[in-house]
C-alpha cells in the first residue's frame, strides 16, 4: 500500500523502527523485501528519508541498498537522506541480543536478533551513537571510549563473554561514516522547507498499533512508537500537522511472535491461509500466526491511529473459504465486551465469532467494486461497519495494480 500511495507523494519518510520487520513489494522489476529503506525508494523521482525516530544498522542498510540496486533501483544521496539524529545499531547490540537469546534458550524473547530493543534502550540511557556522529571521527572516538567500557562490563559481567574491542568498533563506525557520509543530513530542515513549498509528504510506519510501545500488547511489543501521532516527531518536524491517516489492515488477523492472540486459529484452514497468503516474516522467514478478523482489536487500532480511512489488504487470500469467521466481541470471565483490554484480561479473553458467506472465486483480476462477487463486497462493508472507518482501498494481490479504490 505504501508503494501504491507513494505515487501521490514527493517525499516518503520512515519515522520509526529498524531492520527487525519489513515490507514486501512486487512490481515490474521483481520482488523487493525492504527492512530499512522507505517503500518509496522504488520510485526514482521520490525523495526518501530515514527519520530520527529510526534505529539504523548501517551494515544491513548497505546490503539492502546493494540488493535493490541489483534489480535496477536508483539509490543515491539525491533520493535517500538519513537523519543525523537517527540512532545506530552497533555490532555490540547484536552480540548482546544473541547473548540474551542464548540465556533464554527455548523461551527466547526475540524473533530476529536484530537488536532493536537494545538500541532503543541505549538511546534512553543516553549511551547511543547517532548517524551524525559517524561523520566526526574525534567526537566519535571520545563517545565510544566510555560506551565500549560500559558494554564490556555488560558482556563480561552479565554474560561471561569476551570484552568488546574498542579499535574494532571504532574502525567499523568510521567505515560506515565514509559509506553514508553524503547521505546524512538534518532531515528536519529538509522536510520543513519541503512542507513550506507545498510538497506532498507520506509518512511510513513499520509494524502496527498493537506493537506500539505505549498502546500495544505490552510487553509483546516493538521498542518504538508505531502510531501515526509519532510520525512528525520521528521525522524531525514535530510542528507539522497530519491531514490524512490511512490505516492498513489485512482481511484476516495475523501475528508474528509471542503474546496473546485472541482469534488465533490452529486448524487446516489456517495452514492453507498461510500458504495462500505467503504469511511468513520477510525479516526472519518465521511463519505468522493467523486468525479470524478481529473487529475489537481493529477498532482499537483505528482509534489509536486516528485513522481517517482504511486500506484492506489480502482480500484475495480468503477466496478458498466457504464461511469466513469474524470476531465481533470478546468474552472476559463471562462478560462480553467490545473494548480492547490489556494484560491479564487480554490473556483470558475469548473471541465471539460470527460467520460471513465466502465467495469461492478468484478475485485477483478485479479492479472495481462492480467486479467483486457480491459476497466479497458484503464482507468488505461488514468489516467497515464493525471498525467504524471507511475502507478506501482493497488489495486483491501483491502487484502494484492489484487493488480496488472504493
Amino acid at each position: 500500500m505504501v508503494d501504491l500511495l507513494s505515487r501521490e507523494a514527493d517525499i516518503v519518510v520512515r519515522y520509526q523502527g529498524g531492520s527487525n520487520g519489513g515490507h514486501t513489494i512486487v512490481n515490474e522489476q521483481g520482488r523487493f523485501v525492504l527492512n530499512l529503506l522507505p517503500s518509496g525508494i522504488l520510485h526514482p523521482e521520490i525523495v526518501c528519508i530515514m527519520g530520527n525516530g529510526m534505529c539504523i544498522d548501517p551494515e544491513h542498510l548497505e546490503k539492502e541498498i546493494d540488493g535493490v540496486r541489483e534489480k535496477g533501483a536508483d539509490v543515491s544521496p539525491r533520493n535517500l537522506k538519513i537523519s543525523d539524529r537517527a540512532i545506530v545499531t552497533m555490532p555490540y547490540h547484536i552480540s548482546i541480543d544473541n547473548y540474551e537469546e542464548e540465556r533464554f534458550g527455548a523461551d527466547k524473547a526475540s524473533d530476529t536478533t536484530r537488536a532493536n530493543a537494545y538500541v532503543y534502550g541505549d538511546k534512553y540511557l543516553r549511551k547511543a551513537i547517532r548517524m551524525g556522529d559517524l561523520r566526526n571521527p574525534e567526537y566519535l572516538a571520545k563517545r565510544l571510549r566510555g560506551i565500549v567500557a560500559y558494554k564490556t562490563l555488560e558482556a563480561e559481567g552479565m554474560y561471561h563473554k569476551q570484552a568488546v574491542d574498542y579499535d574494532e568498533i571504532l574502525n567499523w563506525a568510521l567505515h560506515y561514516g565514509k559509506v553514508f557520509g553524503e547521505y546524512i543530513c538534518d532531515t528536519g530542515i529538509y522536510l520543513t522547507e519541503a512542507a513550506a513549498e507545498g510538497q506532498r509528504i507520506l509518512f511510513e510506519a513499520q509494524l502496527g498499533a498493537l506493537r506500539d510501545i505505549d498502546f500495544g500488547i505490552y510487553p509483546y511489543t516493538s521498542s518504538s512508537s508505531t502510531i501515526a501521532a509519532y510520525a512528525t516527531i520521528g521525522a524531525g518536524v514535530p510542528a507539522l500537522k497530519l491531514d490524512r491517516t490511512i490505516g492498513v489492515m489485512k482481511a484476516f488477523s495475523s501475528c508474528l511472535g509471542d503474546g496473546p492472540f485472541v482469534t488465533e486459529l490452529h486448524d487446516e484452514a489456517a495452514e492453507e491461509l498461510r500458504q495462500v497468503g505467503d504469511e511468513y516474516s520477510v525479516a526472519s522467514g518465521r511463519p505468522f500466526r493467523l486468525g479470524a478478523f478481529d473487529a475489537v482489536a481493529s477498532r482499537y487500532g483505528v482509534r489509536i491511529q486516528g485513522a481517517t480511512e482504511l486500506a484492506l489488504t489480502k482480500l484475495d487470500s480468503l477466496s478458498f473459504l466457504d464461511k469466513i469467521p469474524v470476531c465481533v466481541a470478546y468474552e472476559i470471565n463471562g462478560v462480553r465486551t467490545t473494548d480492547f483490554p490489556i494484560g491479564a484480561d487480554l490473556e483470558v479473553a475469548k473471541p465471539v465469532i460470527e460467520y460471513v458467506d465466502g465467495w469461492h472465486s478468484d478475485i485477483t483480476e478485479c479492479r472495481t467494486a462492480y467486479d467483486l462477487p457480491p459476497a466479497a463486497l458484503t464482507y468488505v462493508k461488514y468489516i467497515e461497519q464493525l471498525v467504524g472507518a471507511k475502507i478506501t482501498y482493497v488489495s486483491v494481490g501483491p502487484q502494484r495494480n492489484a487493488y480496488i479504490k472504493l
